[in-house]
């Protein structure tokens, strides 16, 4: 008997220009063969040029549209990105505390690429205190990881520093991604650093210069989180996902006026 497709489950924003968030998640999703679902939390306006606003959903839209998934399919991973308030991610951390063996990864989106607020400090304090524990993984940008971790990464031994914060916070596993612009870095190499119960692991990769980086963030956590749903262990899944992006990155597709879209295509 055929094995059943695993089901992979984007919970994040909506970005009607298709670069980023659930539109990315679903097609990162399906380029590893899994089958996707997604729910809404907010319904952003933007494109490559920028985030213009955004209409976010309450905690009882987002799980009117969560459970019904849970009661029909048997996931293989879930992962979070855009969730824009506490009342969203209350209900999020609740529906998902009912499937505890499903691995997690969780994106912690703060802020757009071109300076836009996603998340408020009350939802990023239920954010780490509801859904870190809960993750096989948590992806932040340097960005974010200084947000969280309430330190300035200038340097190495920053990350170590940063990371051992949001382990305090219960991210067992944090990959802290663009450590290639630290100062000192090999600007020729793209870095990101997985840190597992403390123990760093660095994922290598070429740095491409280019206009056309959106959505790498959220692609990068979906193709993660579609990989723990095929059986890899998280070296291994974020070393693929790592991969995948780095090729996205390196033919994507050159629309838009502004930071462009990733070429998401079939493994």
């Amino acid at each position: 008997m055929k094995e059943p497709q695993k089901v992979c489950l984007s919970i994040a924003g909506l970005d009607p220009s298709g670069g980023a968030g659930i539109l990315a998640d679903v097609r990162a999703f399906a380029a590893f063969g899994c089958f996707p679902a997604a729910a809404v939390t907010s319904v952003t306006y933007q494109n490559t040029q920028g985030v213009f606003g955004s209409e976010n959903q309450s905690g009882e839209v987002v799980e009117r549209q969560i459970t019904p998934i849970l009661d029909d399919y048997s996931l293989g991973a879930v992962k979070t990105g855009m969730l824009p308030s506490a009342e969203v991610i209350e209900a999020v951390a609740r529906l998902l505390g009912t499937i505890p063996d499903v691995p997690l990864v969780v994106d912690p989106v703060v802020r757009s690429t071109s300076g836009f607020d996603l998340i408020d400090d009350a939802a990023l304090r239920s954010l780490t205190r509801r859904l870190f524990p809960m993750a096989a993984v948590v992806t932040p940008n340097l960005a974010e990881a200084e947000r969280i971790a309430g330190i300035a990464i200038e340097a190495d031994d920053d990350l170590d520093r940063a990371a051992e914060v949001m382990r305090e916070l219960g991210a067992r596993c944090v990959l802290i991604k663009g450590g290639h612009r630290i100062p000192g870095s090999d600007p020729a190499v793209a870095v990101d650093h997985l840190f597992i119960n403390g123990v760093r692991h660095e994922i290598m990769g070429e740095y491409i210069e280019t206009t056309s980086t959106h959505g790498t963030g959220c692609i990068l956590s979906s193709a993660i989180a579609a990989n723990l749903a095929l059986g890899k262990e998280l070296v291994e899944a974020v070393t693929v996902a790592k991969a995948f992006v780095n090729e996205a990155i390196r033919t994507a597709p050159g629309l838009g006026k502004g930071n462009g879209p990733i070429n998401i295509r079939t493994i």
